[in-house]
């Protein structure tokens, strides 16, 4: 309902995403008329909320939520209406058609990106990247999409541009230090300078000041309107009125590194003597300083002058003996050394960032501003430390791994604050995020310089130089963990495999209840035919989905915004697509016919077999779930891959009883999960041949994974069973059983004992079968004790111990172990129906295990949850939380108050500080 101070309206929303405005004609309390109008379509919501500004947000029941902007109130008298008056009831219900349209009311203004629900997913570095990438199964009907996830921001590119040459350096500077945006962008070659004026079009211009025929060390804005040319010769002091003021360097020496802010310049020349300037109250700038280093300097950075101050205290000098020194600017200790660090390797660049920790206390936590002095090693690693804002000391260092080559550091401007933007194998940013200080990667190619860039079309920007280009981009959607290619796909994607020698995907997709291709088209056509021969305002419910007529007549709705026809309850339609993730192109794609669905698929490689991998599709003719399940039959399809894999080619398929949830390929052989059986087939000429079988399992197999001689069957509700295969008898065993019931939707094979599950009631759970059953099982040589020993009430005869047991709130529906950083440790990741991912990552030291229990056990108490549930009971939901730490409420930490912090430091014998080292530091990990 929305309120206005003269009226008030209803919308409400059918299952197929029409929204009707409903209105009452009302004196004081007693309704004398009710009015419903067609509105508009938009995919179907889970909720809708209209808020004061004029904006609808729809939350959507799958995929994308978006928020609309209210053109209008749908108060036109052309739309079809109905109206009801408490006098009509003789009459009875007469319904009114309506054609839809294009939306009309609302104008789609944002969306913010959901994986609901994610239907399978797998991580794998098919395109050879730095980092793995997280390819998921997502949505439902027309709206489903294959995503492709990887770590980091998304960056749009605004321009490019080829240069004359190799640029070495790029700058952006403004004439005043009022500008609101930049007025040139200077570029330095290996012989010359170019200077790039900033309007309507970037242009090259001569009139600048700027020396042009010698490379460019620095360039910068000084004093409050004047600009600062460094090159190897000395420093170009250009004034406003023009004047230029030259300083030569001494004797036959060069200029090697510059550092400056401001109002400060520092210069090291060759040999490692440093010079220091000011910039007095003329807008001179004066030598103030000389101090000789003990060798050559290999980077230089000075702090940025704090608020109502004259100078910043702190000039920060790497050498190339492996150490970082802080030097005082004050007069009156000028150039004394403060504090000095040692490094693992020489540093290659130097920035000072100072960090407010919390953007004016909005997540309750309103911390003091902390400078900090991030060092780009020469060996790839980014090093960070705390410089006290009195003394100058450095404390609280920590380190990471960015890439292959030394991580060169500009200062940039993210949300009208100063952020870092660390160059390496990968670009990657430095940025505070709702109270976090975040280092995430950027998705783009290598840059080899980079300055903020602000000006009337991007305000906020980065210009950088990669090759011969120089590009300017933005980087969008900060405090995001992945960035997103969408590939749509046709219907509700089911599972999918890899093919990892031709880099292909071949995936599943069924629907139920809704109409073919050729259906849809063919009802298309006919409407339009309809529309256009006059019979306007009759479209059955079919055809409305289809989207009947529309302003422009070209150009049909689309699909993925209203949706397919729906057809009856027992009708499937389903597809297997084989898809380049690289192109988005899919290179082929097979619809099934006469009313069959697809549920399992495999690759399999039969052996003594001339065909090579095949694949196996698992599928059911006519199942129905209601008023009793049944299905005609259940077929497993094998096809071969032709084309060089690009293409499908069908070999046979094999009548089954049951429908075929599970596939796995198993010693050369193809094991299926047929109702409550567990087969295995070999491959004939005409079709599969059943070579042996295991009639034992309780309700209906919907996993198998297999390892060596074991096999591990997941039940569709008695959690896992372990299975021996016995070649020389040709016998399938089971020889351990879970003691507890458990609804599966998501295994994974861990080791040779251990699975991991996940339950529909959003529990992920490891079970492990103990040490001395597995020994007894492998040195068995007759199998006899399988064989012959019976457990109680028809179970197996050995019983697997639960050894991780953690309740994640929302239904898992894939588990994956993988590594998602280069050289980091292996980790199970997890997908949700409600879209998201998750990580459980294993501790490797009992000292890490106790500070996270403790530090999570004070989180619980002095950090109760929002809704006042007791975290401890949500976490042990169905059964008691198990040997997991949460790191979610863990990472709560630096938005606590700060006394809150230091509190629980205290208590856990630790700084504020060490403990968010310690969470980056398990963060990092990961990811």
């Amino acid at each position: 309902m929305h309120k206005l101070k003269s009226m008030f309206f209803f919308l409400l929303q059918t299952e197929y995403g029409d929204i009707f405005k409903v209105t009452l004609e009302h004196d004081g309390d007693r309704v004398s008329e009710l009015k419903i109008k067609y509105f508009d379509t938009i995919p179907v919501t889970a909720s809708m909320c209209v808020l004061k500004s004029g904006f609808l947000f729809a939350a959507s029941e799958f995929g994308n939520h978006a928020l609309y902007q209210f053109k209008a109130i749908g108060d036109d008298d052309d739309v079809e209406a109905s109206s009801a008056t408490l006098m009509e009831t003789e009459e009875g219900f007469q319904p009114v058609f309506f054609q839809p349209r294009r939306l009309k009311n609302l104008v789609r203004i944002d969306q913010v990106e959901s994986l609901m629900p994610i239907m399978d997913m797998k991580v794998s570095n098919i395109f050879e990247e730095e980092t793995p990438q997280i390819f998921t199964l997502c949505g439902r009907g027309p709206r489903s999409s294959l995503r492709i996830l990887r770590t980091g921001l998304a960056v749009s590119e605004m321009a490019v541009s080829k240069l004359p040459g190799i640029p070495s350096a790029v700058w952006t500077v403004k004439k005043n230090v009022i500008d609101e945006f930049d007025a040139y962008i200077v570029v330095s070659f290996t012989n010359a300078t170019l200077v790039l004026s900033i309007g309507e079009t970037v242009e090259e211009v001569s009139d600048s000041g700027f020396l042009d025929t010698t490379p460019s060390l620095a360039v910068s804005l000084i004093g409050d309107d004047s600009l600062m040319q460094v090159h190897p010769n000395g420093i170009r002091h250009i004034r406003e009125d023009g004047r230029i003021n030259e300083w030569r360097t001494p004797g036959k020496r060069t200029i090697s590194k510059v550092g400056s802010n401001r109002l400060q310049v520092v210069i090291a020349l060759s040999g490692g003597e440093l010079i220091y300037f000011e910039v007095d109250v003329t807008g001179q700038l004066m030598e103030v300083e000389k101090h000789e280093m003990s060798g050559d300097v290999a980077c230089l950075d000075i702090a940025p002058v704090p608020e109502g101050r004259q100078r910043s205290r702190f000039l920060a000098v790497g050498s190339y003996d492996k150490t970082i020194r802080i030097l005082s600017l004050d007069p009156d200790d000028c150039m004394q050394a403060l504090s000095v660090q040692s490094v693992s390797s020489a540093p290659e660049s130097l920035l000072f960032l100072e960090v407010q920790a919390s953007i004016g206390g909005e997540d309750g936590a309103d911390h003091p501003a902390s400078l900090f002095l991030n060092a780009g090693l020469q060996n790839g690693v980014l090093f960070r430390t705390v410089v006290d804002m009195v003394t100058g000391q450095l404390s609280d260092s920590r380190s990471r791994f960015l890439g292959l080559r030394a991580p060169k550091l500009f200062p940039i401007i993210v949300r009208g604050k100063r952020a870092m933007l660390c160059l390496s194998s990968r670009p990657w940013l430095g940025y505070i995020h709702q109270g976090h200080f975040l280092l995430t990667p950027l998705s783009y190619e290598t840059l080899e310089y980079a300055a903020s860039f602000s000006s009337d079309q991007c305000v906020e920007g980065v210009v950088a130089v990669a090759g011969e280009a120089l590009r300017i981009f933005t980087i969008e959607r900060l405090g995001e963990t992945f960035n997103e290619t969408v590939i749509p796909l046709r219907y509700t994607p089911r599972k999918f495999v890899l093919q990892p020698k031709r880099k292909l995907l071949v995936m599943i997709e069924s629907d139920q209840g809704a109409l073919t291709a050729e259906e849809r088209e063919a009802a298309r056509k006919e409407c339009f035919e309809a529309g256009q021969a006059g019979e306007n305002g009759t479209g059955s419910a079919d055809q409305m989905e289809n989207g009947g007529e529309d302003e422009d007549k070209d150009d049909p709705l689309s699909d993925e915004h209203y949706g397919y026809p729906k057809a009856e309850a027992d009708k499937w339609v389903s597809c297997i697509r084989v898809l380049d993730p690289r192109t988005g192109n899919t290179t082929c794609l097979l619809e099934l016919q006469d009313n069959e669905a697809a549920f399992s698929i495999c690759t399999v490689n039969f052996h003594d077999k001339e065909y090579g991998t095949l694949l196996a599709v698992g599928t059911a003719k006519g199942l129905q779930f209601y008023p009793k399940m049944g299905l005609t039959a259940g077929f497993i399809h094998i096809y071969r891959f032709v084309e060089e894999g690009r293409s499908l080619e069908l070999l046979h398929k094999t009548q089954v009883e049951g429908v075929p949830l599970a596939l796995c390929q198993f010693q050369g052989r193809l094991l299926a999960g047929i109702g409550p059986v567990l087969r295995l087939y070999d491959l004939g000429k005409k079709r599969l041949l059943r070579k042996c079988e295991n009639k034992l399992f309780p309700n209906s197999i919907v996993s198998i994974h297999a390892y060596r001689d074991r096999i591990y069957v997941g039940d569709i509700q008695e959690s896992f069973h372990y299975c021996k295969y016995r070649r020389d008898e040709n016998q399938l065993y089971i020889f351990a059983d879970d003691c507890v019931p458990r609804w599966l939707t998501a295994s994974y094979h861990i080791d040779f004992d251990t699975m991991a599950g996940a339950d529909k009631f959003g529990n992920v759970y490891f079970v492990r079968l103990p040490q001395d059953v597995s020994d007894e099982i492998e040195e068995d040589p007759t199998g006899g004790r399988i064989k012959w020993e019976q457990g109680k009430l028809n179970g197996a005869p050995n019983k697997v111990e639960e050894i991780v047991q953690f309740h994640v709130g929302d239904v898992v529906s894939c588990l994956q172990k993988a590594s998602l950083i280069p050289g980091g440790g292996e980790c199970i990741v997890y997908g949700t129906v409600m879209g998201s991912i998750g990580a459980l990552h294993a501790f490797t030291s009992r000292d890490d295990v106790d500070f996270f229990s403790h530090l999570e056990m004070h989180m619980r108490q002095d950090h109760p949850p929002l809704c006042g549930r007791d975290h401890m009971a949500y976490r042990s939901a169905y059964f008691p939380v198990k040997d997991v730490i949460d790191g979610d409420l863990c990472e709560q930490f630096p938005t606590l108050p700060m006394d809150l912090q230091k509190k629980i430091a205290e208590e856990l014998d630790r700084t504020p500080g060490e403990i968010m080292k310690k969470l980056e530091e398990v963060r990092n990990k990961i990811i």
